[in-house]
């Protein structure tokens, strides 16, 4: 019986005695029904054994020849007990080894970030926050920690897995699309790729944190912090503090991997926080180019396929809200894109505003929510909430509708912004 000790993220796969392989699919952080696979010829069955948190970023895999879908739980389980026992006894002790020191200056690392955003890479990360989103079915789905799966060719080619407690749900991205598979409803969603539209998983990868909230950063807002391991990796640190006083965000810290200035670690901090408001962190990590068979969306049978013209109410508000918004709003630009029609995108970095006009339907349910929110508060006749540097408004308009602020600014920055796009809510594009 072959058995073999696998990083988080190693191919899985099956050879066969005529030496071909067979890819099924990747080492994961923990046990769900796709690392149990079956070769196309049902020749051999691999178990998939995690034992240990995904810090450890290690399971073990034993591999069954010539069996079939009928073998008994028990004898298939007794291998599985097998392989903990194995591992058990390995040491894996990589985090204790201390970081190696770096004499690269502050200026030079946020430099070498910014220039990573073409860096391929493969991983497994967490993101966690410390409150809880307000939700509702019209609104991101992303809760207080996310546990993800990342293989990155380029901004536009990119797979992202997103791990769930019975199953994942896959995102393939390409040029202008985005196809999602939901291994549990088995159902296979197809989109395109808005101007705008409400967080997704990618989004909450350490790059992607990082890229956006560093955006435009001077080389007097930063400073070293010591070197960490991070996913096994020698990390330098940053520490960014906003200079604009428009901010609710303290400061931010980031740790790269030094070589190639992708970000592996990234805590937000609000005003007064003593524990990152939201952080994101790589617990297995690869620089370098993933194989391309990993980006092909899949096309199970039996699925249930449909196209989304739409994908959330950001993008519907900007392509079909007739309502203008204005090109400066205290203070901050609004963005250049052409792609940008009903909605509003101001600043950059850690002082960055979103204006959304919510239509009744839309406002209503959202309105609810966060009235019932822990924390919200009246303000100026609007809802104000603030998660952590995340601040969120929404004003009642005579319709019923409103205007959704929501950024990294503060409350009284929100409140005047809420007040002159209130007052625009007559005026049509």
């Amino acid at each position: 019986m072959p058995a073999r000790l696998l990083a988080v993220d190693d191919a899985i796969e099956i050879v066969r005695p005529g030496g071909a392989h067979v890819d099924v699919g990747h080492a994961t952080s923990i046990a769900h029904p796709r690392d149990r696979a079956l070769d196309p010829n049902g020749s051999q069955q691999i178990e998939a054994v995690s034992t240990q948190p995904a810090a450890r970023s290690y399971i073990w895999v034993v591999e069954i020849p010539d069996v079939r879908w009928g073998m008994t739980s028990g004898r298939r389980w007794s291998v599985v007990g097998l392989g903990l026992a194995l591992l058990i006894g390995i040491p894996l002790s990589v985090r204790a080894i201390p970081p190696a020191n770096s004499d690269i200056s502050a200026q030079d690392l946020l430099a070498r970030i910014e220039a990573s955003t073409a860096e391929p890479f493969s991983g497994y990360a967490e993101s966690l926050g410390t409150l809880q989103l307000p939700v509702t079915d019209r609104f991101s789905d992303l809760g207080e920690r996310t546990r993800m799966r990342v293989w990155w060719q380029s901004a536009d080619i990119w797979r992202v897995d997103k791990l769930l407690a019975t199953g994942e749900i896959d995102s393939y991205h390409r040029p202008s699309t985005v196809t999602t598979w939901d291994y549990e409803r088995n159902a296979v969603a197809t989109s395109g790729d808005p101007a705008v539209r409400l967080p997704r998983v990618s989004d909450l990868l350490p790059p992607q944190v990082a890229y956006r909230l560093l955006d435009e950063a001077t080389p007097d807002e930063v400073t070293r912090l010591p070197s960490e391991r991070v996913a096994g990796q020698s990390a330098p640190g940053l520490r960014l503090v906003p200079s604009d006083p428009r901010s609710s965000i303290a400061h931010i810290d980031v740790w790269a991997d030094e070589r190639t200035g992708l970000p592996l670690r990234v805590e937000v901090y609000g005003d007064g926080d003593s524990a990152p408001a939201v952080s994101s962190e790589f617990m297995s990590f690869s620089a370098g180019q993933p194989s391309q068979s990993l980006f092909a969306a899949p096309t199970p049978p039996e699925a249930d396929y449909r196209g989304d013209d739409v994908i959330d109410i950001a993008d519907a508000a900007n392509r079909f809200a007739r309502i203008t918004v204005p090109q400066t709003l205290v203070g901050l630009e609004r963005s250049t894109s052409t792609r940008l029609l009903g909605v509003g995108v101001y600043g950059h970095g850690v002082t960055r505003l979103i204006a959304i006009p919510l239509w009744e339907e839309a406002a209503e349910p959202l309105r609810t929510q966060l009235s019932l929110t822990p924390g919200s508060r009246l303000a100026a006749g609007s809802v104000l909430l603030d998660i952590g540097p995340l601040h969120i408004l929404l004003t009642d308009a005579p319709d019923g509708g409103g205007w959704l602020v929501s950024g990294t600014v503060t409350d009284s920055t929100l409140v005047r912004a809420a007040e002159v796009l209130q007052s625009r809510f007559g005026e049509r594009r």
